[in-house]
């Protein structure tokens, strides 16, 4: 069986962490993906205090396992959040967009453990000085916002560069990402695009469907300009982005035509002008699946795999 320290540090069987995805990563997927074996995540957004509360409480209420919750940390009301998330108590908490070293200690003073979310080895090193319990390496393959560095590239680095576990992300959804992965360095992996078109996964039937019918080249990163690039599935919306940057238009811009286009995938299902967040092995996703068989699929075929790369030795 595929383990590692996370495993026993989290108290999870498989090293599998689902991505906390705003607006799609609810207490649905997260606790289906807590109850075949790997490490759930409700992705907090923007979401108010008592939402999150809410997510939490349901999330408890359909697994017994261990379960986190992603939080953004530039937003206004983060100290709320991170109050809220205390109160409730869950086992981790992955972090995003600021910096998460102010709040290590109160959140292992709750016996929280605390794993941000980096694009560098700089970032990581940092985290590790402040007290965090592991990091996510995260490559510019994901979807959502994105660092420069590749998969392949960052996550050997940052495994050299710190002691605690490193999870890679970006370009991963099947048996051969999780085997790359673990040969990298990496303690275990993170997965959203592969969760997103997934059975227990809410998000509007539209944007699951453009996921299995992507190919390889049909994401893009927009809003380069702003300073928090964002990689998406090529549509009207994102032709629109592009056509701002080739103008130089004022960031203004940017955040008013961004104004609730993710909400307007997940829920409405526009598929046009809305922000259909998916990283680049979308194109490898051609089956919406339950979480149970995604896990179980991509744990014994890695298991296979290992077992027998020996063959490639002579």
């Amino acid at each position: 069986m595929i383990e590692s320290r996370i495993c026993g540090m989290l108290g999870i069987k498989y090293p599998i962490f689902q991505g906390g995805m705003a607006w799609a990563s609810n207490y649905k997927l997260a606790s289906a993906v807590s109850n075949a074996g790997g490490l759930g995540i409700i992705g907090a957004g923007q979401m108010p205090p008592e939402m999150l509360i809410q997510e939490i409480k349901k999330a408890k209420e359909n697994t017994d396992k261990p379960f986190g919750v992603n939080l953004i940390l530039y937003l206004s009301y983060i100290d709320e959040l991170v109050d809220a998330v205390i109160k409730e108590g869950v086992s981790a908490v992955t972090t995003g967009a600021g910096n998460a070293g102010p709040y290590v200690k109160k959140f292992h003073d709750a016996g929280i453990k605390v794993i941000p979310v980096i694009p560098s080895t700089a970032l990581a090193k940092r985290m590790e000085k402040a007290g965090a319990d592991a990091v996510i390496a995260e490559g510019t393959e994901s979807g959502g916002h994105i660092g420069e560095l590749t998969t392949m590239v960052i996550v050997p680095q940052v495994a050299d560069a710190v002691n605690i576990p490193v999870i890679a992300a970006g370009g991963i959804a099947d048996y051969r990402g999780f085997a790359a992965a673990l040969c990298l360095g990496a303690s275990g992996i993170q997965m959203g695009t592969r969760f997103l078109a997934t059975k227990e996964c809410h998000v509007h039937q539209n944007w699951k469907d453009m996921v299995l019918k992507a190919s390889d080249r049909d994401t893009v990163v927009t809003g380069r300009p702003t300073g928090h690039p964002v990689r998406v599935l090529k549509n009207k919306l994102s032709r629109i982005f592009l056509e701002l940057e080739e103008k130089c238009s004022p960031v203004l811009e940017y955040e008013k035509l961004g104004t609730g286009k993710l909400k307007a995938a997940s829920v409405d299902g526009d598929v046009e002008m809305g922000s259909l967040m998916s990283g680049q092995i979308a194109g490898l996703i051609k089956e919406e699946k339950t979480v149970q068989e995604v896990i179980d699929e991509i744990v014994s075929q890695t298991e296979e795999f290992i077992k027998s790369f020996n063959k490639f030795v002579k």
